[in-house]
């Protein structure tokens, strides 16, 4: 299996947060060596508009055979435009067909090359067309409330019945935690998502799940790592 790892320069909510030092080495190497280490997985590759980032990757043992154009680095630019054009480039430079391909982000530090080969051979075995790693979500979905200019509060209605009851008989609901997604390149161009009736989740704890968006996050999963 194919790993893409896509990490570009700009950051606005924790500038540099790709290659900034976490537990002793840049976040992005944490990403990196888990890839390598799992089992299944034949090539890790980093998508990125910056030499630096470049360097980084590299030096931990990543491929990186071309620099991410500019057009595909900003902060409106689509992941799945990110990941087409990888696919493309790799696709031209091998002369073979990349059908199925793993993302990992690397701003989910936690997740570890166990959870890459345990993600991959449920994706297998359930004979899936993509497969996104999730964690239960923390708030029961049904507690959700809008709220209008007066500071009246409604219910939105999704799962409402179970507004007032307390958590543990909620209905469990789950969220993506962006730290694996095995995806279809086919999905992708026709459809541009992630998601078909064939799609599975792998569930990781909520400790592995960080992912880090801001300084706060950072220094969560700085903790988590130091224990």
């Amino acid at each position: 299996m194919l790993v893409i790892i896509p990490a570009r320069g700009g950051s606005k909510g924790l500038p540099g947060k790709n290659i900034k030092n976490l537990c002793g080495k840049p976040l992005i190497a944490h990403t990196i060596e888990a890839a390598l280490k799992a089992e299944g997985i034949e090539r890790v590759i980093v998508t990125t508009d910056s030499e630096e980032i470049a360097a980084v990757a590299r030096e931990y043992g990543a491929e990186v055979p071309f620099l991410r154009p500019a057009a595909l680095a900003g902060d409106n630019s689509s992941a799945v435009d990110v990941y087409l054009h990888a696919v493309d480039f790799l696709e031209k430079e091998s002369g073979r067909s990349i059908e199925k391909f793993m993302v990992l982000l690397p701003t989910a530090p936690l997740r570890n090359s166990i959870n890459i080969e345990q993600a991959l051979r449920q994706f297998y075995e359930q004979n899936a067309e993509t497969l996104i790693s999730m964690r239960e979500a923390e708030t029961p979905i049904s507690w959700y409330y809008e709220m209008n200019i007066e500071g009246r509060v409604k219910n939105l209605g999704l799962d409402a019945e179970n507004a007032v009851k307390n958590r543990q008989v909620n209905k469990k609901y789950y969220i993506p935690n962006g730290a694996i997604y095995i995806l279809d390149k086919k999905l992708l161009k026709e459809k541009r998502t992630y998601y078909s009736d064939n799609t599975v989740a792998y569930l990781m704890s909520a400790e592995q799940s960080v992912d880090i968006d801001c300084e706060l996050d950072f220094k969560i999963a700085e903790l988590l790592l130091s224990q």
